[in-house]
């Protein structure tokens, strides 16, 4: 795995350091998107996740914090600003917690909206 791709999250001294992937970021991120009321299911595009937890996410992680960046499709009869901000919640608290990296953004981007019978 290359390099820039892990991040020191905290430096033991005593017995190493522990490291984490951007893909793992990622992978909380996505989970804690679709576990979201609302949210039908993650898109990919360009350069985004493609495959697993992972699709339709995009993990920036800087000295700063971390930005993340969902595509994602809404269920038909779901407020489009309440689901973002509750995926925006969601996202925020799941990486803060599992990780100990402060988020700095967690942008939505509404892709579209899945109707019942397209399911």
């Amino acid at each position: 795995m290359d390099q820039e791709e892990n991040r020191v999250l905290e430096e033991c001294g005593k017995v190493g350091d522990v490291k984490i992937a951007n893909e793992v970021v990622a992978t909380i991120a996505g989970v804690a998107a679709l576990e979201t009321e609302g949210v039908a299911e993650m898109v990919g595009g360009g350069k985004w996740g493609s495959k697993g937890y992972t699709k339709g996410v995009k993990v920036t992680i800087s000295e700063e914090g971390v930005s993340a960046d969902l595509n994602l499709i809404i269920a038909y009869g779901h407020s489009i600003p309440g689901t973002g901000s509750d995926v925006q919640d969601r996202v925020k608290t799941a990486i803060e917690n599992m990780t100990g990296l402060n988020v700095n953004e967690v942008n939505v981007y509404v892709a579209g909206v899945q109707l019942d019978n397209q399911r």
